[in-house]
């Protein structure tokens, strides 16, 4: 395993920082989509949990803050709907507008994944002495803010 320590002679030490931490917590996300049930793919956990976030929204919306394109969403709601874990409807205002929302069953998908997460990224914190604890997760909303002013990373929804 590639070390900080390991950085390239030349590349920028807090840039390789910052790739290591992300391959981090990559991992972590990963782990924690494991607690949804076999037939439920890594990008339909990602939609269910951005849904989560979002509440009822029309399907362009999730695309857009998924990053992803209409069809692709489409892919994905249908078969969580199959699987009981979202619901579409329709706009009010415009019947043409399909809406998605997390149904109960969802939710409880969601609330366990985001558990999950939150257990392993305490224990991860948990490793650090307090003043560092506190920097990192001060450091951490500092980046999140940072991110929503760059239009190509926008507010993240995860």
């Amino acid at each position: 395993m590639q070390t900080l320590e390991d950085t390239p002679p030349g590349a920028d030490a807090d840039v390789a920082a910052l790739d290591g931490l992300t391959l981090v917590l990559v991992g972590i996300a990963w782990e924690c989509a494991h607690a949804a049930p076999p037939e439920v793919t890594f990008p339909q956990t990602r939609l269910l949990l951005i849904l989560d976030r979002l509440g009822r929204v029309p399907s362009s919306q999730l695309a857009a803050a998924m990053g992803v394109n209409a069809s692709s969403v489409t892919r994905l709601a249908d078969r969580l709907e199959t699987l009981g874990y979202l619901a579409r409807g329709r706009s009010p205002g415009n019947r043409s507008v399909v809406t998605l929302e997390v149904t109960e069953t969802g939710r409880e998908l969601v609330a366990r994944i985001l558990d999950r997460r939150h257990a392993a990224l305490g224990a991860l914190l948990d490793k650090l002495p307090l003043s560092q604890r506190e920097a990192a997760a001060t450091a951490a909303r500092q980046l999140v803010h940072a991110a929503a002013t760059i239009p190509a990373l926008g507010p993240a929804p995860l």
